[in-house]
């Protein structure tokens, strides 16, 4: 396929670059995870295969072949050939059609399945794109008008997927705005009024989000910090922490909370004093600039119990998307 405008920020995304978190190397990879699977069961792939993801405004796209799509996640009101198509739905293009779209009306980031998949050579056993140091993806980079992609072998069962469709149940609401989170490595160093207020604020996302972070605006928490003396190699700011591991989705305090995402650095020295749980590092993905979030404290068991719920949902979508191929 062949890009005939990238859009605001258009790349290449797969599931994520696992095992190299040791040497600096973050996972990259989709920022909504939920959206980008079910779009590739949409269209008959493995759900680590390749897709696009759009933020705010999608690409335009020509398919230079017959092809089967679908569009998850934001709704950017995709068109094929200028009329209007659904999404989360499974949708022949012939070769010549082109896909546009407009800007997102609910969410952030808007996923492009095609059968077969973004059939582009992988750098360290994943597709995804890592535009901070420019590997993977196309050219390491935003993709550009120009462009041209191509498409992998579609699987036996895309051309029965045609018209296959999630239900409006099982489609996330982009609209929620609690984010569930366990508390540490860190909090420790905030006083019991500090954690209060951290958790009790609305914070709003500000301009500052992107792959990499979401910076969030709200009350100065700085002075809700325990005194200490700061142990060597920890830095004079009470921020600062002796350097430590970054998990995705930590919440550092760094005068005003930022939660790292999936391009982010993986150690440092600033306080982290939560981690979103996973199927919420999707909801947070796609909260708008300017947006209030909550911070919702659960602990480990409940965490687990928010991903198996996450996991049976994504189960029970298979398993209807599998029964429309029979």
């Amino acid at each position: 396929m062949r890009i005939l405008d990238g859009g605001l920020v258009t790349t290449v995304q797969d599931t994520g670059r696992y095992g190299h978190y040791h040497i600096g190397m973050p996972p990259s990879g989709a920022m909504d995870q939920y959206a980008h699977k079910v779009g590739n069961w949409l269209v008959g792939n493995d759900e680590s295969d390749a897709t696009l993801e759009m933020t705010y405004m999608g690409a335009d796209v020509e398919f230079e072949s017959d092809t089967v799509f679908a569009v998850t996640g934001a709704d950017m009101e995709p068109k094929l050939e200028d009329e209007p198509i659904p999404t989360w739905t499974a949708v022949r293009a012939e070769a010549g059609d082109t896909l546009s779209f407009e800007f997102a009306t609910e969410g952030v980031r808007s996923y492009l399945a095609v059968a077969g998949g973004v059939d582009i050579e992988p750098v360290m056993g994943s597709r995804a794109t890592y535009t901070l140091i420019g590997i993977g993806g196309h050219e390491g980079r935003s993709l550009e008008a120009g462009d041209e992609l191509p498409i992998g072998e579609p699987s036996a069962d895309a051309d029965a997927m045609v018209g296959a469709s999630v239900d409006e149940a099982n489609r996330p609401d982009y609209s929620r705005t609690e984010i569930s989170v366990v508390m540490g490595l860190c909090d420790y160093r905030l006083t019991d009024d500090g954690r209060e207020r951290f958790l009790d604020a609305d914070w709003n996302v500000s301009d500052e989000a992107d792959r990499v972070g979401y910076r969030f605006e709200g009350p100065d928490i700085t002075d809700m910090f325990e005194e200490r003396e700061q142990p060597f190699g920890a830095g004079t700011d009470v921020t600062n922490v002796v350097d430590l591991g970054y998990p995705v989705g930590s919440i550092q305090m760094a005068g005003q909370p930022i939660i790292l995402m999936r391009d982010a650095v993986t150690g440092g020295g600033y306080v982290t004093v939560g981690t979103v749980v996973s199927p919420d590092r999707d909801a947070l993905a796609q909260c708008r600039t300017h947006s209030t979030v909550d911070f919702n404290a659960v602990d480990v068991e409940d965490a687990l119990e928010i991903r198996q719920d996450r996991d049976a949902r994504l189960e029970t979508v298979q398993n209807s998307l599998e029964d429309a191929t029979q």
